[in-house]
């Protein structure tokens, strides 16, 4: 399942995530939960959350309705706000 939501990633979120210097990064499926580590650009955006909740959350979830939760392993303290 991996590999499948690492294509789903590739194709629908990452090139948006990158127009912001930013990616996504899959540490894990266990017990139905998608554990995601943001980087570059996301790590430390005030918009990580919504990013998360309703872009990556939202479309996983459709594709794979077994993936109950997506949780963000993400250190957004040591992360620079790209906006700021």
């Amino acid at each position: 399942m991996i590999r499948q939501v690492e294509a789903i990633l590739d194709e629908q979120v990452r090139p948006a995530l990158a127009a912001h210097g930013g990616n996504v990064e899959v540490v894990d499926i266990d017990n139905n939960k998608l554990f995601i580590r943001l980087q570059g650009g996301c790590q430390g955006c005030t918009s990580s959350s919504a990013t998360v909740k309703d872009g990556i959350q939202r479309l996983i979830q459709q594709k794979f309705p077994e993936i109950e939760e997506i949780v963000d392993l993400t250190d957004h303290e040591s992360g620079e706000n790209p906006y700021m």
